[in-house]
This record gives C-alpha cells, structure tokens and sequence, in this order.
C-alpha cells in the first residue's frame, strides 16, 4: 500500500502525512484530531514557556493515545546591537503609538532552554520531537534516542540533510522554498541560506541520505503526497494546508487572508522576526521594506514586533499580522482536520486506480 513506507512505520502511524508545527496556531485539539486521523500531529512549542510545554502536551494527551510530535526551535545565538536595536525601535514607533504599546525589553536568555524542553519531552514520554532551525547537539539527540523519542531535523539542501544524518536524525523533513512561514535553513552558501524547490530537492536529499525523507513546501492535497512519494520522500509535512482548518489556533482574519490568496500573494521577508519567512504581503511588510537599515536578526527582531502582531491579532486586523502562508493558498479549504486527511487519502487512492 502507498501509505506504508519507513517512516510511517518508524512513526507507528497509519498514513504517512505529518502536521508541521505552526509555532503559535497549532491547538491540542488540531494535534489530536490529526493523530486519531491516522497522521502525526505537532505541538508547535517553538515560542512556548516550560509551564505552557507541559501543560499543552497534557492536553493533547487528554485527546488522543496516539503518537504526536513536539516541534521545538534550535537556539540561535545572536549578540545585541543596542543602536541596531534603538533605530528599529523608532521605525517601529507609529505602529506602537496607534496600539499604545510600549518599547519591549529584548530578553535573549529565552532561546538558551532547548535542554530543559527536551527533559519535558523525556518526562511527559513524547513519542517525537522536531527540530528546525538548526541541528540539536548530539548529546541531545543521544539522549533522546535513550528514551525512546524519535528525532526528526529540518533540511533545505543536501548539505543541511547531510549534517543531520551525521548528528544522528532519524528522520529528516526536507523543506522546498514554497513553504510558509519559517523554513529550517541554517547552512549558508555564499552567504545566502538555500532556496530549492521541492521538486528538486526532495530527489536529491533521498539520494544522499539513508534515513527517510519526508517532504514540505506547498503541498496541499494528494496530488503533492503522491508526487513527493514518486520524488523519494517517505511521507510529508503540511503546514497551510491544516493553517484553515476548523482547529487551527490561526485567527480568523488570518484564515480569511490565506483563503483569500493567490500564488502571487506571497513575499519573503524578516519584517517580522528578523529571520526570512514566507508569508502574505501586508502593509507591516510593505512599510518595513522601506527600511533603510540593518534588521535585528532572529530572535531580536521577533521580541520587537511580538506586541505589535498580538494587538493586531486581538483586533483581527491583518494589516500587522504576520500571515505566514505557502505558495499553494489556493488549495486551502476550512474543513475539519479530519476531513482534510481523509481527503488526501481519498485523492491518492483515486488517482492510483484511475
């Protein structure tokens, strides 16, 4: 059968279709209602405290007995460039003044607690744990594998695919450049961090690795599973796809944008957090590309306009938000989780006997 391939059985889940975790619009409920739907949800625990860790992977295991992923970021040490960081602030200021918010404090002590999640992930018996950003320390990845969590990495080129190999990944999700959001880049070439498509690097990384691959960027439906499990891939990773659905902690404005889109509609920026992500042009984006000077890079910038895109949330205005999205909106529906799976499967079975 097409569903039953290394990592699905690697993962103990029936279809080989992983929901990406969305740092910050995934839900308990999402994750469950994806892992009862014979997928792999993800706990997108990339912003979360150690008490918010915890307490979300009760619930989802108050919801369902069956496996799910959590999705942690990799630290990225960066150093604090105070004028960087005060002429920021002043582009920044018409936007604070209208929601009347105050100047944050940029904490960088936030990303140093990788560890502490991971004993979390130990403690609560977490079948999985995703990385992006970044490759975890092998000591960390050791750890894991002593207690049973399976680990999978991100990679957007051979050589990213290669280093998580070497670190000892068990599974690795390879990311094309039409995905939403933040991809996992973290090995620069030329000074610019990968931008390959899926339909090339899918091949290429299951050809250099000996782990499974799975596949994310802009796959929507079963015609993008089937054709990335044509392409090498051992299953796939969707993010905007389940972004729409009924369980998503996506706002409604934001859920509203992306069905409302095109495959035009979509721009890379570090407007909002510093690091580049895929997401629906708005006027926060247009106004921060006017910027003159150098943006504060990931985590900085993300401290400073967190404020900024949480007012806008709870006002449900979209022109700050920051509406990460893939380059397939089109292929978005508001279903229930469930119901998109169940479509995919659908789909992929049509097309195999047509």
């Amino acid at each position: 059968m097409w569903f039953e391939t290394k990592a699905s059985a690697m993962l103990g889940i029936k279809y080989p279709i992983i929901q990406a975790g969305m740092a910050g619009n995934t839900t308990s409920e999402l994750v469950a209602s994806v892992s009862d739907s014979g997928g792999l949800g993800t706990i997108g625990a990339g912003y979360f405290s150690l008490e918010r860790l915890s307490e979300e992977i009760d619930k989802v295991k108050l919801l369902t007995a069956k496996p799910f992923a959590v999705n942690l970021f990799v630290p990225n040490k960066q150093k604090l460039k105070p004028a960087q960081v005060d002429l920021m602030n002043a582009w920044l200021s018409p936007y604070r003044r209208a929601l009347d918010l105050e100047h944050p404090v940029v904490n960088l002590s936030e990303s140093q607690q990788l560890e502490r999640q991971i004993d979390i992930l130990i403690e609560k018996k977490v079948a999985v744990a995703s990385f992006t950003f970044g490759v975890p320390e092998i000591k960390l990845i050791r750890k894991m594998h002593e207690h049973d969590i399976i680990v999978m990495g991100t990679a957007t080129s051979v050589e990213e695919a290669l280093a998580n190999e070497a670190a000892g990944v068990d599974i690795i999700v390879t990311q094309g450049s039409e995905a939403g959001g933040h991809r996992g880049s973290f090995l620069k070439q030329d000074g610019e961090y990968p931008m390959i498509g899926s339909i090339s690097l899918i091949p290429q990384v299951a050809d250099a690795v000996s782990v499974p691959v799975i596949a994310a960027g802009g796959i929507m439906d079963g015609r993008g599973v089937l054709a990335s499990l044509i392409l090498g891939a051992s299953g796939v990773q969707m993010g905007t796809a389940f972004l729409t659905s009924q369980e998503s902690g996506a706002d409604i404005a934001y859920k509203q944008a992306i069905l409302n889109s095109t495959e035009t509609s979509t721009v890379l920026t570090n407007a909002f957090s510093g690091k580049m992500a895929r997401g629906i042009r708005n006027n926060f984006v247009n106004y921060l590309s006017q910027f003159n000077g150098e943006v504060p890079e990931y985590p900085i910038q993300n401290q400073l306009t967190s404020a900024i895109r949480k007012a806008s949330t709870a006002n449900h205005d979209d022109s700050m938000m920051s509406l990460w999205s893939g380059q397939t909106p089109r292929l978005a529906t508001s279903r229930s989780a469930q119901e998109i799976v169940t479509s995919i499967v659908n789909q992929i079975e049509e097309m195999r006997f047509r």
